[in-house]
């Protein structure tokens, strides 16, 4: 991002911005500490009080006290000053740090997805759906609480097999929420209407069945520690035959090879130790490899270099030819060879064409 806010010599506002948010952090860190120390004030005070009428309790009673009693009275007293001070000091940092334990109660308590015997009305596909990769929006509405608006608002589309539909708006203008309604992230008591690939509703489908047949690749490639190999096919389901081919597809082949342990080569989590690049190119191959009908990219080519973004490009015209894709994007070359536009504001289709009858209309 550090280019981007350069270009458009943002620099004094983002630094205005950091300033302003670690005021705010540290005056928050500097009322926690301005307590500690009061309370520190305060026990000291105490505890001198408690020592205080110890000392003048043996002072008065000095006569009927030895001389090893009031001296034993005195350790006593400075003892239990000293464990009140701790124990009421543990207790004000054990409440500043049950916050942790409260956030971890709320994650236990968070409502647990569908599984399939949570699925009312489900229904049976065959091993190869979707086969076709048509995808139809019925009348449908998203939103991520019940209190909140809703972030899709009657969406109806109809997505022939084999399209490329690029997906365009301004930011909040609902086009991820269209990817996470397809992928049912939300929960069932916040949507309307309903989703259909290739005529079956996916609400009626095991999540674990749904989501293995559709892929997605995300704007940040999502890699895991452990071998190329494992990142490629975390399920040990094909060949390394068929990894190495795919790797070549993605003109990653002769990069792997370099090295000397091949497809077993270690992947840092995130993929730290490879370039955004490459890891993105990686998450294409597993998307070549796993040869879904149905690909969702999300910003896919937003943090690649242009010659990826070529490449990326390629791939999805010569390797992607017969599948159903939906694109978000923001740059125009992306989205330029699609069959459709599709364009959200604030949840709701504004237009749905050709992207030369789209640049038309607003001539």
């Amino acid at each position: 991002g550090l280019s981007t806010i350069r270009a458009f010599k943002a620099e004094n506002s983002f630094i205005q911005l950091f300033a302003k948010k670690m005021d705010v952090n540290t005056s928050a860190y500097i009322i926690v500490q301005a307590a500690t120390q009061c309370l520190a004030l305060i026990l000291t005070v105490l505890s001198s009080f408690i020592l205080l009428a110890t000392s003048i309790s043996i002072a008065l009673l000095s006569n009927q006290i030895d001389s090893p009693d009031a001296a034993l009275s005195l350790i006593c007293a400075m003892f239990i000053i000293s464990g009140f001070q701790c124990s009421l000091r543990r207790l004000v940092e054990s409440d500043i740090l049950m916050t942790s334990a409260q956030r971890i109660d709320e994650y236990r308590h968070l409502p647990r997805e569908e599984n399939e015997e949570d699925c009312k009305h489900s229904v049976k596909t065959s091993t190869d759906w979707p086969d076709e990769g048509r995808i139809e929006f019925r009348n449908y509405s998203l939103r991520y609480g019940a209190n909140l608006p809703y972030a899709l608002r009657n969406i109806d589309l109809h997505i022939e097999s084999g399209q490329k539909i690029g997906i365009i708006g301004r930011t909040g203008a609902g086009k991820s929420s269209l990817f996470k309604g397809l992928y049912r992230f939300v929960d069932q008591s916040n949507v309307t209407g309903d989703i259909l690939i290739d005529d079956v509703n996916i609400h009626r489908l095991p999540l674990n069945h749904l989501r293995s047949n559709l892929t997605a690749i995300p704007q940040q490639p999502v890699m895991f520690s452990g071998s190329l190999r494992y990142n490629l096919d975390p399920f040990n389901s094909y060949s390394d035959e068929q990894c190495w081919k795919v790797l070549e597809d993605v003109q990653l082949k002769q990069f792997v090879q370099n090295h000397s342990a091949g497809l077993q080569m270690s992947i840092s989590e995130w993929g730290r130790n490879l370039s955004v690049g490459q890891c993105q190119l990686i998450n294409f191959a597993r998307a070549i490899l796993k040869n879904r009908k149905i690909l969702l990219f999300d910003e896919a080519t937003a943090n690649v270099d242009q010659r990826t973004d070529d490449l990326i490009q390629t791939l999805i015209k010569n390797k992607f030819h017969d599948r159903t894709i939906l694109i978000i994007a923001h740059r125009l070359n992306t989205v330029a060879k699609c069959d459709h536009i599709l364009v959200l504001d604030n949840g709701m289709v504004v237009n749905y064409d050709t992207l030369t009858n789209i640049l038309n209309s607003y001539q």
